[in-house]
């Protein structure tokens, strides 16, 4: 534990969803909701308004409509919350060198690697205006001598706003707070410690470490009752090296046609390479992941001779885990990941990718021979196959952002039965934007990149 509060944990306030707030000024005080829009879809994050009716991130789509059935709800916009976590980021790292990214809206910065001699709540307070006028959006900063006081106390600030833990009061802010709050407590270890009449971090610390030893076990019990004295070495660390690289896709319908998984297998496969590549990475061994109907879950895992960023060879060994798992019940999700992370590629990788590629296109070819063959079998005449219907319609998400070639920028409200509806507002606007509504196909309307939040 330091003697002074210079580690410093920032969390900006329902980032996705106040991203979103910032950029449609139609949704500024208004609930929003953003993450998975289909019958499976979670909650990513709600904004405050929409806290309000019991909202919040994790929660099924569904569900959350149902609390809420006037919010937004919002596709999520991952190009635009990076470059937001970005500018960020990097207001962040002109205080110290020292600084841990936890994710893309929540940071802990070592102050005194800083070398600043302003006092620390004068630097986050500088901090937090620095934020909003590059970004338009707030943060709530916690101060702490520990990491874990940092984080808690930024919690409490919540939203926008400071709270710092001066030396000598960590046992007062801690003491009522519900044992919850500590990491690593989730709802097992909870009703486990209620049941034992343990509910706030100052009956944890009244229980002594013996006792929570005997409740959870040497390691979780020492460590809880460490934390329930605010008791928190940790650095912090600015290069946390990554692992593993992994995508997942949880899809509305169950999945049963084999062909269909193994399709949705390679693009999870080339998704989660381009983010390898993406962290100039490669690796050893591929993973895929398998989630039934049932909620059942397995993995697979290959490990091969060396490390590889090339989509043919992690997709080609997916396909190979695919094939020793049973997917005729129907699958509810599936994941690709690539560990054993490394710097380098192997050369005589190129070899076997090129003769992968070569097995696909002899399948490719194999399929449309067989295609051929069937519809001349349909057809043993001969005759020319009837011309290729209209091209299938485009597919709008709400929150998408659009422009038009007459009313400018906009983003997508809504869709359905061949319409859309567009609502023209860029983020700079101070009243809402108009609405209109075109065909899907509309030739005058395409899909646009995300304006910055700020001029």
């Amino acid at each position: 534990m330091r003697t002074a509060p210079t580690i410093l944990h920032l969390d900006m306030d329902a980032f996705y969803a106040a991203v979103e707030q910032a950029s449609k000024p139609s949704l500024r005080g208004k609930p929003v909701v953003v993450g998975g829009l289909g019958p499976r879809g979670v909650v990513a994050t709600a904004s405050y308004e929409a806290r309000v009716h019991g909202v919040h991130s994790a929660m099924a789509m569904a569900h959350a409509r149902r609390l809420a059935p006037n919010a937004a709800y919002l596709i999520p916009r991952f190009d635009l919350y990076r470059r937001v976590s970005e500018t960020v980021m990097g207001i962040l790292g002109e205080l110290s060198p020292l600084v841990e990214p936890l994710s893309l809206d929540e940071a802990f910065v070592d102050l005194e690697a800083g070398g600043t001699t302003e006092a620390p709540r004068q630097v986050a307070e500088r901090v937090r205006a620095r934020i909003r006028a590059a970004t338009g959006l707030t943060a709530s900063v916690g101060l702490a001598g520990s990491k874990l006081l940092a984080k808690i106390a930024s919690e409490q600030g919540k939203p926008n706003g400071l709270v710092v833990v001066e030396p000598g009061t960590e046992r007062a802010l801690l003491d009522p707070m519900p044992v919850r709050v500590l990491p690593g407590v989730g709802p097992a270890t909870g009703e486990h410690l209620r049941r034992a009449g343990i509910g706030t971090v100052g009956e944890v610390a009244l229980a002594g470490e013996s006792e929570l030893v005997q409740l959870l076990g040497k390691a979780h019990g020492a460590s809880l009752y460490a934390m329930a004295l605010g008791l928190d070495s940790r650095p912090v660390v600015a290069d946390r090296d990554a692992k593993s690289v992994s995508v997942e896709d949880t899809f509305d319908v169950d999945l049963t046609d084999r062909v269909r998984v193994r399709s949705e297998l390679d693009r999870l496969a080339d998704r989660c390479v381009r983010r390898l590549r993406e962290a100039g990475r490669s690796g050893r061994t591929v993973v895929i992941k398998v989630r039934s109907y049932d909620f059942s879950t397995l993995t697979r895992s290959e490990t091969l001779r060396a490390p590889t960023d090339d989509p043919g060879v992690v997709r080609e060994t997916a396909r190979r885990l695919l094939e020793a798992v049973d997917t005729a019940n129907g699958v509810r999700l599936l994941g690709v990941g690539v560990t054993g992370l490394a710097d380098f590629t192997q050369e005589d990788l190129f070899a076997q990718a090129a003769e992968l590629e070569a097995e696909l296109a002899a399948e490719a070819a194999a399929v449309r021979a067989a295609e051929l063959a069937e519809r001349e079998a349909a057809d043993p005449e001969g005759r020319p196959a009837p011309a290729a219907g209209p091209a299938r319609a485009v597919r709008w998400m709400p929150g998408q952002d659009v422009r038009h070639t007459e009313f400018g920028a906009g983003w997508v409200q809504g869709s359905g039965v061949g319409r859309v509806t567009v609502r023209f507002e860029e983020p700079t606007d101070c009243v809402p934007g108009r609405v209109r509504t075109f065909a899907v196909e509309d030739p005058e309307l395409e899909a646009a990149e995300p304006l910055p939040l700020v001029p």
